[in-house]
C-alpha cells in the first residue's frame, strides 16, 4: 500500500470506506460534490469516523527512480495533526545520500525524456488529471489532517488545485509553441533539466502541482522535497504519478527538513534550477546556497498585501468579502489580504461590519461541515501569531474583534481566535510582518494618495486589492500597486493567470502559460535554414 497501514483486524472497515470514497469522482462541472447521497452518506460519514481513529499513516519510504525505497539511514519524523495535536503519520527525514540518489535518478531519466514528443507528454498529463481524480478524497482527507484546513476548503478548494494545475498544463501544451523562426535562425525553447522543488505546507498540493506540472508538461525531470510539517498529501501525489505511468526517473521525492535536504538540493551541482514557494527568510537562503554553481532559482515568497477599500466602494460588501478572504484558510496564505485602508471617515462603520463578519466564523473541528475556519498548522506558528496578537495590543491597536488565546470552548488543538485590528498605523509590527495566521489590520486614510502610498511601504510585493464602485477608478488605483497580482473588487484568477510577486516577494511566475517560461532555456541556432 505504498506505506499506508491500516490494521488488519480493522481491514474490512477500510476497504468499505475506499469503496464509497472512489466510487464517485467529483463532477466536472462541480469538483466541490462527491457523488455519495442518502444511506451512502450516513455510512461515509460513519466510517470516516472510525478509520479516523484507527489508521496511522506510516510512509516512511522515499520514491526514487520510479520505486518506493528505504531512506539510506533512518532518521523518524512525526507529523501531528494540529487540530488534535496528536500524531497522525511517521515518515523519514531524508539525508544528503537520499538527495544524491534522487538526483542522480532524474539526471540519467533526462536524457531520454526531454526527448519525448509533445503529444506523448499531452497523453501522461490527461493520465495523471485521471488518476488523481480517484485519489481526490484521499488527498482532501491527508490535506485535512496534515494542516487543518476545513472539510469544505480541503475538498472544495485544497485539493482540486492539485487537479486544476495538471489539467491547465495539459491544455497549454497542446497549443505551446517551443520553436521560432527569425530569419534564416531557429529559436528553440527546451527543458532547463533537473529542477528541485521545495512547497510549503500552508497549500500543499496547489504549490505541487504549479510546479511538478509545468515542468513534466516542458520535458524536465526533478526531485521534490515537501515541507516535513504537512507531508502527506505529497506522498499521495507520487502515488498518482506512479500510477499515471510518469517514466522511472522522471519524477522523485525525498522528505527531509531544509537545513539537510533543501540544503543539499539547492547546492548539489546536476541540479540546473530550483523552484522554491515559503517564507522570504528561507528563499534567501536557497538563492545562496544554489549561487555557487549559477543555477536558475525561481521564489515565491512572503506578502503582507493591501486591501484598498475607495471612498466609491460598497463598504459593506468590501468590509465583509475582505475580512472572509483574510480568514480563508485560517490566514495562512502568502497573498492574504492581511491590511485593509478604510477611508478615516468611514473606519467606524468598517469597525462594526469587520467584528460583525468576524463572530459568524465557525471555528473547531475541520472534519465537521459546519467549520469554516480550522486551526493553524503547528504549536510554532500558533506561538508566534499569539506573540503578533499581543504586540498589536502592546503598540496600541485597537482589538475590534479576537485576541490572544484559543477560541471559547477549545482546549486543545492550535485554533487562533478570527482578530481584528484597527486604528492602526503602517508603521505598527502588525502592519509590517506577516503574521501567517487570521489577523487583519484596518488602517484609517485621509486621500486616496495616502493609501496608494502605505499600500506600497511594504518590503513585499505579492498581492494588491482594490475595492470601488467604480471599474476605471479600480483600474487607475490597480496600476499604481506594485504588486505581481492585483484583484478588482474580489476578482480570483484561474489556473491560466499567472501568480508571483514584485520586491521581497520572489521573482518567476507560476501558473499557466506563463509558468511554462521558467522552466525552459533559450537556444538560438544560426543558418539552421541555410
Amino acid at each position: 500500500m505504498f506505506g499506508g497501514a491500516i490494521l488488519a483486524d480493522m481491514a474490512l472497515a477500510g476497504n468499505a470506506r475506499r469503496m464509497i470514497v472512489h466510487s464517485g469522482k467529483p463532477r466536472p462541472n462541480n469538483p466541490n460534490r462527491v457523488l455519495a447521497s442518502g444511506s451512502q452518506s450516513a455510512t461515509l460519514t460513519a466510517l470516516n469516523l472510525l478509520t479516523r481513529r484507527i489508521i496511522m499513516r506510516e510512509y516512511k519510504q522515499f520514491y526514487i527512480n520510479g520505486e518506493w525505497v528505504d531512506p539510506a539511514t533512518p532518521h523518524d519524523f512525526d507529523v501531528l495533526n494540529p487540530a488534535t495535536e496528536e500524531v497522525c503519520a511517521h515518515i523519514s527525514l531524508g539525508s544528503e545520500e537520499d538527495v544524491n540518489r534522487a538526483v542522480a535518478a532524474a539526471r540519467n531519466a533526462f536524457a531520454s525524456y526531454s526527448r519525448t514528443s509533445v503529444k506523448e507528454r499531452i497523453e501522461l498529463l490527461e493520465s495523471c488529471a485521471e488518476v488523481y481524480q480517484k485519489y481526490y478524497n484521499d488527498i482532501a482527507d491527508a490535506i485535512r489532517e496534515e494542516m487543518g484546513a476545513p472539510h469544505k476548503l480541503a475538498v472544495g478548494g485544497q485539493a482540486y488545485t492539485g487537479l486544476g494545475h495538471l489539467q491547465e498544463a495539459a491544455k497549454v501544451l497542446k497549443n505551446f509553441e517551443f520553436e521560432e523562426d527569425l530569419g534564416e535562425h531557429r529559436v528553440f525553447k527546451e527543458p532547463i533539466g533537473v529542477c528541485g522543488l521545495i512547497t510549503p505546507w500552508n497549500w500543499p498540493v496547489n504549490q505541487i502541482g504549479c510546479k511538478v506540472a509545468p515542468a513534466l508538461a516542458v520535458g524536465c525531470t526533478m526531485v521534490l522535497k515537501p515541507s516535513e510539517v504537512a507531508p502527506l498529501s505529497a506522498y499521495l501525489f507520487a502515488k498518482v504519478l506512479h500510477e499515471a505511468g510518469v517514466p522511472a526517473g522522471v519524477f522523485n521525492l525525498v522528505n527531509g527538513d531544509g537545513p539537510v535536504v533543501g540544503t543539499a538540493l539547492s547546492k548539489h551541482p546536476d541540479v540546473d534550477m530550483m523552484s522554491f514557494t515559503g517564507s522570504t527568510r528561507a528563499g534567501s537562503l536557497v538563492a545562496q546556497n544554489a549561487a555557487p554553481t549559477v543555477k536558475r532559482v525561481t521564489q515565491e515568497l512572503g506578502g503582507k498585501s493591501p486591501n484598498i477599500v475607495l471612498e466609491d466602494a460598497d463598504l459593506e460588501a468590501a468590509v465583509t468579502g475582505g475580512v472572509m478572504h483574510m480568514f480563508n484558510n485560517t490566514g495562512q496564505s502568502c497573498n492574504a489580504p492581511s491590511r485593509m485602508f478604510v477611508p478615516r471617515a468611514k473606519l467606524e462603520e468598517a469597525e462594526a461590519i469587520a467584528a460583525r463578519v468576524a463572530a459568524s466564523v465557525k471555528v473547531g473541528d475541520p472534519t465537521s461541515e459546519e467549520t469554516t475556519m480550522g486551526p493553524v498548522v503547528s504549536e510554532v506558528q500558533f506561538n508566534k501569531i499569539q506573540d503578533l496578537i499581543q504586540k498589536g495590543i502592546d503598540e496600541g491597536a485597537k482589538l475590534v474583534a479576537g485576541g490572544v488565546g484559543r477560541p471559547d470552548g477549545l482546549t486543545k488543538g492550535y485554533f487562533i481566535k478570527p482578530t481584528v485590528f484597527s486604528q492602526a498605523n503602517n508603521d505598527m509590527t502588525i502592519a509590517r510582518e506577516e503574521i501567517f495566521g487570521p489577523v487583519l489590520t484596518m488602517i484609517p486614510y485621509d486621500s486616496e494618495e495616502e493609501a496608494i502610498r502605505m499600500a506600497n511601504d511594504t518590503p513585499y510585493g505579492l498581492a494588491g486589492y482594490v475595492q470601488s464602485g467604480s471599474i476605471d477608478h479600480a483600474r487607475e488605483v490597480a496600476s499604481q500597486i506594485r504588486a505581481g497580482n492585483v484583484h478588482i473588487n474580489g476578482a480570483s484568477g484561474g489556473f491560466n493567470v499567472p501568480f508571483g510577486g514584485f520586491k521581497q516577494s520572489g521573482n518567476g511566475r507560476e501558473w499557466g502559460h506563463h509558468g511554462f517560461t521558467d522552466f525552459l532555456e533559450i537556444k538560438a541556432v544560426e543558418g539552421y535554414a541555410a
